[in-house]
Order: C-alpha cells, then sequence, then structure tokens
C-alpha cells in the first residue's frame, strides 16, 4: 500500500460511525504535539477516495484544520467497494 497525502475534503465516508469524543479531543492535542503518527486507511476506486476506519484520526484532523491527512491507499476495483457497503 502506497503512502501519501490525500484532502480531507476528497474523502468519502459513505458508513457514519458514532465517534468519542473524548478520544477525539486527545488525539487532537497528540496531533498536534506530535503529528498524526499512524496513516487512516483509504481505498481509491476510480480516482475516489474512501475511508471505513480511522473515524477518530480523521475527525481530529478535520477539527484541527487540516487540509490533508496521510493515507494508507489501496487501489481497488467497485467490486471491492460493494463489499465494503454491504
Amino acid at each position: 500500500m502506497e503512502v501519501q497525502e490525500v484532502p480531507l475534503k476528497q474523502i468519502r465516508r459513505p458508513l457514519p460511525r458514532a465517534t468519542d469524543q473524548a478520544k477525539v479531543k486527545a488525539l487532537m492535542e497528540s496531533i498536534q504535539e506530535i503529528g498524526l503518527q499512524e496513516p487512516i486507511e483509504v481505498l481509491e476506486v476510480d480516482g475516489q477516495y474512501y475511508g471505513f476506519s480511522g473515524c477518530h484520526r480523521f475527525e481530529a484532523c478535520t477539527n484541527l484544520g487540516y487540509e490533508t491527512i496521510r493515507c494508507k491507499v489501496r487501489k481497488a476495483p467497485r467490486s471491492v467497494l460493494q463489499k465494503h457497503l454491504a
């Protein structure tokens, strides 16, 4: 998997997840101090990015006003995306 900076606005999160706001706050503090240590994972399907994990890190970076987030990008066909959505 390739690691790259992806604009937060380009990552679709098709499965809404509830986040623990205390965990998001703690991550925000950690990211401000030492940076994002673990990239989130996204699927790239037909040039579109889809995130299914890393919701707390995603929200923390969004709340901090970051424009991009470090991601492990896995290119996949639409059939793999459909399995994630099932």
